[in-house]
């Protein structure tokens, strides 16, 4: 919970940055900007239009994948009504995004590292790419399509784009075994009978 929380308001902290997204959340944005619907609002909504994607690749959701499709939302939009919406100069909203990456970063290591199932965009990843494609080609591909679409219909590319797109990967490969090692079942402990 604490990591899905620490995830979406690292989100909140991107978009005030107002120096780009990452390429999903510039897709949640165009679609925001379009309908008019709250930035949480639209995340929760593809979320869910996402899992049912799982369908046709078998891939089965976790508490944490129905959790994630929720809160996630819910905490961005929380962290855009308590966050100032202009942020006073190009110093501070360089210093906020790179909070808001390292933070989604870390944030990625709790929620996936509690193991109780991937957020519904890496489950589609990761569900394509256990039919016999390569991560890195369904990764780009996928990203490569809500960012075009995103841009499209609207929403904010820029520095903050290509930055969260090179820190996010070495920021969670950290986080990811660091919090799953307190999550793991420990290896039951044999115990030998003493010799007299």
């Amino acid at each position: 919970m604490a990591g899905l929380a620490f995830f979406g308001f690292s989100l909140g902290l991107v978009v005030r940055a107002d120096l780009g997204l990452a390429p999903w959340d510039v897709f949640h944005q165009g679609v925001s900007n379009q309908v008019g619907w709250s930035l949480g609002t639209v995340i929760v909504a593809t979320s869910f239009v996402v899992v049912m994607l799982w369908i046709p690749i078998r891939e089965r959701p976790g508490v944490g994948t129905l959790a994630n499709a929720v809160l996630v939302g819910i905490w961005v939009d929380v962290s855009l009504w308590v966050l100032p919406e202009v942020l006073s100069s190009l110093v501070v909203r360089t210093v906020v995004l790179v909070v808001g990456i390292v933070v989604n970063g870390v944030a990625t290591g709790l929620y996936i590292g509690a193991r109780f199932g991937s957020g519904p965009r890496d489950g589609l990843m990761t569900g394509l790419a256990a039919r016999g494609y390569s991560v890195r080609v369904v990764r780009t591909i996928i990203e490569a399509i809500v960012l075009i679409s995103g841009f499209a219909l609207g929403g904010s590319v820029g520095l903050g784009t290509v930055l969260f797109a090179v820190a996010i990967g070495p920021i969670a490969h950290q986080a990811i075994p660091f919090f799953t090692k307190f999550t793991s079942p420990t290896p039951k402990q044999t115990v030998t009978p003493s010799s007299t």
